[in-house]
């Protein structure tokens, strides 16, 4: 018998301390660079999204690799191109954490939906109650004081 996998995550992160950093000018070419990151590693970019502090990917994984490699591996690459960009007037970071939901075959639609609408969704909500959200829904417990990097000022 031969073994059969094929999962979906809803993989939301933030900007370092949800600086909007994604600017327009550059994000279209962000995102298809995710997307050759995902397909380096098996994976396929079903759908990305978000506004200027935070993203939004519907993606299936390759199970060869733990999702948090994945997710690393996104990441990195993806600011290390930001930073390569002439004209970046700060240094471009992710946040160190991320959500990774999985999602039902049935659903994918509905998440793809609510990706692509990301604009009008943050015109009433902001991403750290989005984030909550998210986490609630799905039954994880956090703790509000590590939820988030919030920057320091001397």
């Amino acid at each position: 018998m031969s073994t059969f996998t094929k999962f979906a995550y809803h993989v939301i992160f933030s900007t370092k301390h949800r600086k909007p950093l994604i600017r327009s000018e550059f994000q279209k070419r962000l995102y298809e660079y995710i997307g050759g990151i995902v397909r380096a590693t098996d994976g396929h970019l079903i759908e990305i999204g978000g506004i200027e502090d935070h993203i939004h990917l519907l993606v299936g994984l390759s199970a060869k690799n733990p999702v948090s490699d994945n997710i690393r591996d996104i990441k990195a690459n993806s600011s290390k191109w930001c930073n390569s960009l002439p004209g970046l007037t700060s240094r471009f970071e992710w946040q160190k954490g991320y959500g990774a939901f999985t999602v039902s075959y049935s659903q994918l639609e509905l998440v793809r939906r609510y990706i692509q609408n990301q604009h009008e969704h943050h015109r009433t909500k902001t991403f750290k109650d989005e984030y909550i959200a998210f986490l609630e829904a799905h039954d994880i417990e956090f703790n509000h004081q590590y939820l988030f990097e919030d920057e320091y000022h001397a």
